[in-house]
């Protein structure tokens, strides 16, 4: 069989090695930040130095009043759901395809997380949270999936319209915007991760956001004790004797990483723009092959684009496979495509689905859980990559190689019949 794929020894269209999205971007000036720190402070217990910098940017850029460090975007969420004191018993809607960490520090709480299915985008569909809804239920945990703000007024108004906490997990989408105003404000707190391939990278880190005093108390308590809490917990606040210990957790960032972030924030949003960009090119020149779906993006919403998903649909490419779409890709060079594994629908993750109270310290009752046949055939169909925050790249190539393997889609099928 006569074939230019790669797959079957034809010319592959990208030559370059992986990675392709080089992330994040260490300049001579990442390095003199890390090297000035390193020889600065290496452990800060308080709220000085490069952590009271870097969380009065975050501030600053969010328009929040209070931004807390963490180690990791969990650990924020931990601290979230702590921080508006969420505990045994307790119900939280939380979105059925997200990736794991969005529910499993309820699950150190003893909190029970309800599983809601997404809409079309991945995201959590307010249509069915309000049926969700019990006596129980005390926050609403949303997810912006790859970068693509929920239907977050709509939340936030149901939120509101049933006096429960909105909780925010922008870990996807730092700078990502609804109608002017930065995702991670809609809710009462929000939690970020700053995990390697994160927008805002600090190499591993996270934050968590809120204009709420008392939020913001708890969370310090939470996993920021000592000397931090004894300095900005008031005295003769009913928290202040707790200052010392808080809950015994330290969930502190290290001021390296925390340097880091400093330097890749002076850019985010330059590199937001060019993301953009790249994306609306990329999903203009996928739009109309046989079988691709594109994010569809209301004017109103500008994305961050930590990836660009995209639905597969078989059916429509005349059979061809998922599985044997993403290996054609990959022989073309387009080695950064893949599909999602760690974020898929929770109840396929047996931390989820079976009883794991041997690995959790706190008991937590199991919901049954029922079908959520968006969150899976999203999960089943979709293929995503990055997107490139400068020119140069070979990902600006690899629609040309999705329009090459499907239009010689009749090769693959025919060496699957033979």
């Amino acid at each position: 069989m006569s074939s230019p794929l790669a797959i079957h020894g034809g010319t592959p269209l990208i030559d370059q090695p992986a990675p392709h999205l080089h992330w994040p971007p260490i300049t001579e000036a990442t390095t003199a930040a890390v090297m000035e720190q390193l020889h600065r402070a290496v452990s800060i217990p308080d709220r000085s130095g490069v952590i009271a910098e870097l969380e009065d940017r975050l501030a600053d850029y969010f328009g929040v009043r209070h931004a807390v460090l963490t180690s990791s975007g969990t650990a924020a969420l931990h601290s979230a759901y702590a921080g508006v004191r969420l505990g045994a018993g307790d119900e939280v809607i939380v979105p059925a395809y997200t990736f794991h960490a969005t529910a499993s520090p309820l699950l150190h709480l003893g909190v029970v997380p309800v599983l809601v299915d997404c809409d079309a985008e991945g995201n959590l569909d307010p249509d069915q949270v309000e049926a969700a809804i019990t006596s129980a239920t005390k926050a609403i945990a949303v997810t912006h999936m790859w970068g693509l703000p929920a239907q977050i007024e709509l939340l936030e108004t149901i939120a509101g319209n049933h006096g429960l906490h909105l909780i925010e997990d922008g870990s996807h989408a730092h700078g990502a915007s609804v109608n002017g105003r930065k995702v991670g404000t809609f809710g009462q707190v929000s939690a970020f991760s700053m995990n390697g391939p994160k927008s805002l990278s600090a190499g591993e880190g996270g934050f968590v956001l809120t204009d709420d005093d008392e939020i913001y108390y708890r969370v310090l308590l939470h996993g920021q004790y000592n000397k931090r809490c004894r300095t900005e917990i008031p005295v003769g606040h009913p928290l202040r004797r707790f200052a010392i210990t808080g809950t015994g957790l330290k969930l502190r960032i290290h001021p390296l990483a925390a340097a880091i972030a400093i330097d890749q924030l002076h850019s985010l949003d330059t590199w937001l723009e060019h993301r953009r960009s790249s994306a609306k090119q990329m999903i203009h020149r996928l739009r109309d092959l046989p079988g691709v779906v594109v994010p569809e993006i209301p004017a109103s919403i500008e994305p961050s684009w930590y990836a660009l998903p995209l639905v597969f649909r078989p059916e429509e490419a005349d059979g061809l496979s998922i599985a044997a779409l993403v290996s054609a890709l990959h022989a073309e060079g387009c080695l950064e495509v893949d599909q999602p594994g760690s974020t898929r629908p929770l109840h396929e993750h047996a931390l989820f689905s079976t009883d794991a109270s041997s690995l959790l310290p706190v008991p937590s009752r199991r919901q049954p859980w029922g079908d959520f046949p968006r969150a899976v055939s999203l999960y089943r169909s979709t293929v995503k990559m990055p997107v490139p925050h400068d020119d140069g790249t070979a990902l600006n190539l690899y629609p040309d190689a999705f329009g090459k393997v499907i239009h010689h889609r009749h090769h693959l099928t025919e060496a699957c019949t033979q």
